[in-house]
């Protein structure tokens, strides 16, 4: 679906309106996961909905971010010859994806202080860091799901 335009059930749909679909549906699953870890698991604590929908929005932005990034780098490496840009690339793309969930965890505590926290080992990391895979897996699930329907 290269073409701006795609017919669907004899609607014009266009990418705009598919990235806004994308993007709507991956905030209303993270938060759902945001809930869930809150209301069951007492690592996770979102004092309202409505925080937790703003967190969901933010952990969705920077999300994408961090994705746009590590494309950007591993990009980059795919150009390259030879082992030593292989590695570089694994590396990196490692590099990215931890470091991003620092900063993504510093956002969130700087942007709501104490109405979102993660608690536990290293100061909520592990405990944000477990939130962020079900949220991957979660979005992943929903896609597969979505494209089994085509």
């Amino acid at each position: 679906m290269d073409s701006p335009l795609a017919h669907e059930n004899n609607h014009l749909i266009l990418n705009r309106q598919r990235l806004f679909i994308k993007y709507v549906l991956a905030i209303l699953v993270d938060l759902t996961v945001l809930n869930l870890f809150d209301q069951y698991w007492d690592h996770v604590y979102i004092e309202s909905f409505s925080i937790s929908l703003l967190a969901a929005t933010l952990l969705q932005f920077l999300l994408q971010l961090t994705i746009a990034l590590e494309h950007k780098v591993a990009d980059y490496f795919k150009k390259k010859d030879g082992l030593k840009h292989k590695i570089a690339r694994g590396l990196s793309t490692w590099v990215i994806l931890f470091v991003s969930k620092l900063v993504i965890l510093q956002a969130i505590s700087f942007a709501f202080g104490d109405s979102v926290l993660f608690t536990g080992h290293v100061h909520g990391l592990i405990a944000f860091i477990i939130v962020i895979i079900a949220i991957v897996i979660a979005e992943q699930s929903v896609t597969k799901a979505y494209r089994a329907l085509a």
